[in-house]
């Protein structure tokens, strides 16, 4: 995958937009099929099927984010240090890895196949810091990381969708549905990866303005977070409540719709669409911040507004103000708001700002981890102590939670870091700008 290319060599004589352009696109791709071989089990409902107690889709879905969360603990170490030409063997391998797993959980019986749900979500954590790495680091990280982030948004309605069509018109059993979807995005996965591998690297003036980014060595890992551990901490915790709330959207939003009588397939790219479009220029406007300070300050604006987005639509929509679709609408643009600053450009302007060795893998990593032991928490207690509550009833006290928990602490985490690098003369005046 590392041999010289006639596109590659062309890439690299190709003006700085191009070269963003056709980045943006190539991890935009190769993440939206890696959700082919995630999500799509989710469209879904599983109805009347359980096992010891638990919900079978539930079980489905916290045994897949067990092995999702163990994913994101062991890249915490392993895409941290990952070697760049090890990157795209190390994406198909464990995609391809994960497709497999949901052909044995179609062919093995219920409840048995809840243990290849579970690993077909261990490799499947990984893939994101991989992606990313090939984008980070650069002056327009923000345009790349948006357009790569709303596969997010975009990829898991779109797959939901082709879910629900095999399931309803061609037939395709609700067990056998997630590998048929996987197989449609096989080789087109081939193929992106393969376009990964023709990005060119970070030019000198992007490392001089967001410092290079090299595989972190376990010292260097411990002192970053030691040098900002309360603030990573408070950080962390507004993730987990941005992880949670968009996890169980994105796991459950079938089931709402079915609650609310809405059964269109399309419903799903229907609302999911006009929030990737939302988010994209929202974040891409950050890329006008050239002030890797000011820039982090922004970012913390962006979250705060998304939890009183995600707050304010869900007072209107449960006292009849907007409508279901409205409401679904709004509230995935304020938690897609605060999530995806987080998974682009948030670790990515902190690291730049701080001027430490560092890169961003190592740190969404983290974010994740604990992001996704927080979903599975919370699956359980749905499951176990609020078993009668629908599942649109459960979202919305969740969403309340989330926001007003969420502009507490992302103010908390804007004042510290304004305090921390300001006293180690990383203010907007003395910081480097290019």
């Amino acid at each position: 995958m590392n041999l010289p290319s006639p596109l590659k060599a062309r890439l690299e004589k190709s003006p700085s937009a191009v070269i963003s352009i056709f980045a943006a696109l190539a991890t935009f791709c190769t993440y939206s099929c890696m959700y082919a071989f995630r999500k799509p089990f989710t469209a879904a409902t599983f109805d009347g099927l359980s096992f010891a107690g638990i919900d079978l889709k539930i079980l489905f879905v916290i045994s897949q984010l067990i092995g999702y969360t163990l994913s994101k603990f062991m890249g915490i170490r392993l895409v941290s240090e990952m070697k760049h030409h090890h990157r795209a063997l190390s994406i198909i391998g464990l995609i391809t890895f994960a497709g497999l797993m949901l052909v044995l959980f179609a062919l093995a019986p219920t409840p048995y196949n809840v243990i290849f749900i579970f690993l077909n979500g261990i490799p499947l954590g990984m893939v994101w810091g991989l992606v990313f790495s090939y984008i980070e680091g650069r002056r327009s990280t923000e345009f790349m990381g948006s357009v790569l982030a709303i596969s997010f948004i975009f990829s898991s309605g779109f797959v939901k969708s082709i879910g629900k069509w095999l399931m309803s018109t061609q037939h395709v059993g609700e067990f056998w549905m997630p590998a048929a979807t996987a197989g449609i995005f096989l080789l087109p996965m081939l193929f992106f990866v393969f376009m990964l591998e023709q990005i060119p690297a970070p030019s000198k003036d992007d490392k001089e303005h967001r410092t290079e980014r090299l595989p972190m060595t376990k010292k260097e890992r411990r002192e970053f977070i030691t040098h900002f551990l309360p603030g990573i901490i408070v950080l962390v915790l507004v993730y987990v409540l941005l992880s949670i709330i968009r996890d169980f959207r994105d796991n459950f939003v079938a089931d709402i719709w079915k609650e609310l009588g809405n059964n269109d397939a399309s419903i799903f790219t229907k609302t999911e669409t006009p929030i990737s479009f939302a988010v994209l220029a929202l974040m891409s406007l950050l890329m006008i911040v050239r002030n890797n300070f000011k820039a982090l300050q922004f970012n913390h604006y962006m979250v705060i507004a998304g939890f009183l987005i995600t707050g304010i639509s869900t007072f209107a929509y449960t006292h009849q103000v907007l409508n279901a679709v409205e409401w679904m609408i709004l509230n995935g643009l304020g938690l897609y708001l605060g999530y995806i600053p987080f998974n682009v450009v948030f670790f990515e302007r902190l690291i730049a700002a701080a001027r430490k060795p560092a890169n961003v893998g190592f740190l969404i990593y983290i974010a994740d981890s604990f992001g996704y032991l927080g979903s599975i928490g919370v699956l359980m207690f749905k499951n176990f102590g609020k078993a009668q509550m629908s599942y649109g009833n459960f979202f919305i006290n969740a969403l309340y939670i989330a926001s007003v928990a969420g502009v507490i602490l992302s103010l908390f985490s804007l004042i510290y870091f304004n305090g921390k690098i300001n006293r180690e003369n990383h203010t907007p005046e003395s910081e480097k700008t290019v």
